[in-house]
């Protein structure tokens, strides 16, 4: 992942439904380096939000470091979300990671859709997650198997730096170096 081709989408990540995840502080913290790194480095970002009208908004410590405002959808799928998906197309963007919840829902049909699209799908594991243990495993096991990379957090901000000695080097250094909550 190049910071120049690769965007970051982040699935879903509202107050009521990280409520019942478990290692939710994990993801959400995950998810805000996520963020974090993508405004540093000038990787492109988007976040969705599953029928917010009744699920609420995402939450408080990503929204506020979210460029734009999370895009309302219905589908599982963020497909439906062509918007995104065509600004990227137009700006040469290739790659996607993903992070958000739920792993074998939302996660795992996105991921699906964007690779039948021609993406390269990546998932960071530990920015991902599901009510159930074996939801999530499954899920990573098989969009693996369908195509996407499997990274974490950590390697995907390093992979977008590419060369230590610069400002956002040590930025992103900085992020690495955070204490897990």
């Amino acid at each position: 992942m190049l910071a120049a081709d690769t965007a970051l989408l982040v699935v879903d990540m509202q107050e009521r439904l990280l409520g019942v995840i478990p290692q939710a502080g994990r993801i959400v913290w995950n998810c805000r380096r996520l963020i974090d790194g993508a405004r540093i480095l000038g990787v492109a970002t988007a976040a969705t939000e599953q029928n917010p009208g009744k699920l609420g908004a995402t939450a408080a410590a990503l929204t506020q470091r979210l460029s734009a405002q999370a895009v309302a959808k219905m589908t599982f799928s963020c497909g439906e979300c062509g918007g995104i998906f065509a600004e990227w197309r137009t700006a040469g963007i290739e790659r996607v990671l993903v992070a958000g919840i739920e792993s074998h829902v939302c996660v795992q049909q996105t991921v699906l859709d964007l690779l039948a699209a021609g993406y390269q799908a990546y998932v960071a594991a530990d920015a991902v997650g599901a009510r159930g243990a074996i939801d999530h495993e499954i899920a990573l096991r098989r969009m693996e198997s369908s195509g996407a990379v499997i990274t974490t957090t950590e390697a995907a901000l390093f992979e977008w730096c590419g060369v230590a000695g610069t400002d956002e080097f040590r930025q992103i250094s900085a992020l690495a170096k955070e204490a897990a909550p």
